[in-house]
């Protein structure tokens, strides 16, 4: 996977993190001071109004003023806002944040505003209605008690259980606290309720269970975020899949397009690394296709002409034949058409070479091998056939050092033999084969000093069934497709081959130049 590909998505993936934690964090914090302002407001509501409900309870709760600020104020003693004032009227609980905790406000029965200060609000409430259900119960008699305790559950909202049986008790060292106290705070095995167990004057223990305190992971909250979460990673997943759907769907169409005979049609290459690459890739495919069908339908054409040549003048033998007498004259016609049935080999197997190249390669098997020994075989094999000829090696020492190349034996000596023999052909006495290796590249200049090739005419040349004039007949040889097959191997190796004017010798130079060692992450 490319670096700057996984950089981007890595990118991508740390902005949406990012987004999705800070919009977590916006909504865990907004949502949670509106809960919490709620929850002071309606945890306390129900101590605040029986508070305010009573006659007079600064005096009859005296011990809550030094503790909680217990106070009962003219609307004009408080600086309260408009709408606090409105909601006070409507009989509502108002929490204000202070300095030093909130102070809580409710209206009485007179219009004026009762006001307790907490610290604490869940401690300091749960404690100031231990403290409230104690007296009430101290204070009533013994037939009245459990008809208070009802009362008293109802209007303050809590749970009152007197304790009369052992498994009910708690740790001695909460037994030990509220002996020593009157009142102590605890929380139960079940961890939702906060409890409050008192000691009445007559020694009986009275259990008080509270809602459980605030959370900020209730469960609005969570649902909120999972929703909130799912929903940003499912936009986020919308936009990348579209990105690339968007992109699939280009491909497809061009895919459709050439599946129509569209061979020209290509993939516009978007800014997403994969689908560029495939874009890049598809492509590719999409212009090999389009040469294999133009090479085809090119081959179709010239094979079609160079068949005809032969086997007219096959026909032509045949019927020659049978009105010949003559001996001689017969054995000539044989031989005529041996040597016509020789061509046609021939033409089949450079047909086949071609198209083998042409379609995607043979299975090159690459070796290590000596570049000098094929063109020293070569020169020898082609001076056989070529005696009238002077066709000469030029290896320097620096090059046999570097004779080892990566290559396919086979088809290095074919693009060789069909350049030399190609030299050999037009050449009026002299091919020069000349041999440069270093440790990088090969290369192979095959020179003759013949007539040479026009300079408009030099990449014709390389072109199947090209011939540049008339003179290259069946008699000087050459089918059109020798140096087609020279570039098709120098391609498979990594290489290309090109054409020249000789400065010495004032004909043609072709050239081979290719990679000495192949990558290694190369395949051919």
């Amino acid at each position: 996977m490319p670096p700057r590909f996984l950089l981007k998505l890595y990118g991508r993936l740390a902005g949406a993190s990012a987004l999705v934690l800070l919009l977590c964090l916006l909504v865990f914090n907004g949502l949670n001071s509106v809960r919490h302002q709620f929850w002071l407001e309606r945890f306390p509501e129900p101590l605040m109004r029986w508070l305010a409900a009573a006659p007079a309870p600064e005096e009859q709760y005296h011990w809550l003023t030094p503790m909680y600020g217990l106070r009962t104020l003219s609307p004009e003693e408080l600086d309260l806002s408009p709408v606090e004032r409105e909601r006070l009227d409507y009989g509502q609980v108002v929490a204000v944040e202070s300095a030093v905790g909130y102070r809580l406000m409710s209206q009485t029965h007179n219009d004026r505003i009762l006001q307790v200060r907490f610290q604490d609000p869940y401690r300091a409430v749960v404690r100031a209605t231990a403290l409230i259900v104690r007296w009430h119960l101290d204070t009533a008699s013994l037939e009245d008690q459990d008809r208070v305790a009802s009362e008293l559950a109802g209007r303050l909202g809590v749970s009152i259980t007197p304790l009369s049986e052992s498994h009910q008790l708690p740790g001695s060292d909460v037994l030990q606290a509220v002996a020593d106290q009157g009142l102590v705070l605890f929380r139960s095995d079940s961890h939702e309720f906060e409890n409050a167990l008192i000691r009445l004057s007559d020694g009986t223990l009275v259990n008080l269970a509270f809602p459980a305190p605030f959370s900020p992971w209730g469960w609005p909250v969570v649902t909120l975020l999972v929703v909130l979460v799912g929903g940003v990673l499912a936009v986020a997943l919308f936009l990348a899949v579209r990105e690339t759907d968007n992109s699939l769907r280009q491909v497809e169409s061009v895919a459709v397009r050439i599946a129509r005979g569209e061979m020209g049609a290509r993939v516009e290459a978007g800014k997403s690394t994969l689908v560029g690459r495939l874009a890049a890739a598809f492509n590719g495919m999409a212009e090999h296709i389009q040469r294999l069908v133009q090479v085809q339908r090119e081959m179709i054409h010239a094979v079609s002409h160079e068949l005809r040549t032969p086997v007219a003048r096959i026909r032509f033998g045949v019927q020659m034949i049978e009105d010949c007498e003559d001996q001689q004259m017969l054995k000539k016609q044989l031989d005529g058409i041996d040597g016509d049935i020789q061509e046609l080999d021939e033409l089949i197997d450079e047909i086949l070479t071609y198209a083998r190249l042409e379609q995607g390669g043979p299975v090159f098997s690459l070796r290590e091998t000596s570049v000098t020994d094929i063109i020293r075989q070569v020169v020898s094999e082609q001076q056989v056939l070529r005696p009238n000829l002077t066709i000469s090696s030029d290896i320097d020492e620096a090059s046999e050092r570097w004779t080892l190349s990566d290559i396919e034996p086979r088809y290095i000596h074919r693009a060789i033999q069909n350049l030399v023999g190609n030299a050999g052909r037009y050449a009026s006495s002299q091919v020069w084969v000349r041999c440069r290796i270093d440790e990088d590249n090969c290369r192979v200049d095959v020179e003759d000093d013949g007539p040479g090739i026009p300079e408009e005419d030099w990449e014709k040349v390389f072109t199947a069934f090209a011939r540049l004039d008339d003179s290259r007949t069946r008699t000087s040889g050459g089918y059109g497709l020798g140096l087609s097959i020279v570039r098709r191997i120098l391609y498979w190796h990594g290489g290309q081959a090109f054409v020249s004017r000789s400065d010495t010798l004032g004909g043609a130079r072709f050239s081979l130049v290719w990679p000495r060692k192949k990558p290694q992450d190369s395949i051919l």
